[in-house]
């Protein structure tokens, strides 16, 4: 058997949120007693050497839109204008450091067959490892950042042990993955991942096509069950 590799060097940080429900309701329509039609993974994946630069754009919409910085923010809250300024300055961040990767994964949960919807759970852990693990593979250290409100793992496997097993054994490579959850209100990183989440989510869900399309360019986008 080959050698499995290990890289040493870049590390990279994943800061992790989700727009939309893992609900299967679609008996009524969204937000009027409904599940959402579509949900988003989204993921901010920073160097650690260059965490701060989306922490500091973050902080410049609090300052810019005279937010509590007490209150955390969310992409569901914001108004128009502030969403249109996170889409361009997210997209000035990645032009100017195209090493700070935005990726994001919606699943058309409509097209999601019956047997998978009983454990909701693993989709999400799917996703996740459908639109990241090659990105994974490519670093000797990863730092996944979840806020622990929204990721909630019941299937037999913990998401890290998941990701982690699919890594040495099936990309063969050495990374070592952990998995680090802080409270998205204590966390510009995670913040900033729900922003991204939530601009995309838009698009599919509501039909936004102005923010989305400002971001577009930098925005590793992946789709799960939107059929042929």
């Amino acid at each position: 058997m080959q050698e499995p590799l290990f890289f040493v060097a870049h590390p990279m940080i994943i800061f992790l949120d989700e727009s939309g429900d893992l609900g299967f309701d679609f008996t009524k329509p969204y937000r009027a007693g409904g599940s959402s039609r579509f949900l988003t993974i989204g993921a901010l994946c920073v160097p650690p050497a260059k965490k701060h630069l989306p922490k500091r754009l973050i902080r410049e919409l609090y300052k810019k839109f005279k937010w509590n910085p007490a209150k955390e923010k969310k992409w569901a809250d914001m108004s128009e204008a502030a969403r249109a300024e996170f889409a361009l300055q997210a997209r000035a961040m990645c032009d100017k450091d195209p090493d700070i990767s935005l990726k994001t994964i919606t699943v058309k949960k409509e097209n999601v067959m019956a047997h998978i919807r009983r454990d909701q759970n693993k989709l999400y852990n799917y996703m996740i490892r459908l639109s990241l693990l090659d990105f994974m593979a490519a670093h000797g250290v990863v730092t996944v950042v979840p806020d622990p409100r929204t990721i909630k793992v019941r299937s037999g496997n913990s998401l890290a042990d998941y990701l982690q097993i699919e890594l040495w054994f099936t990309k063969d490579v050495g990374t070592l993955l952990s998995i680090q959850p802080q409270d998205s209100a204590h966390c510009l990183g995670i913040q900033f991942a729900d922003m991204l989440a939530g601009l995309v989510q838009a698009h599919y869900e509501d039909g936004e096509r102005a923010n989305f399309a400002a971001l577009e360019p930098r925005v590793r986008l992946a789709r799960l069950y939107f059929g042929p």
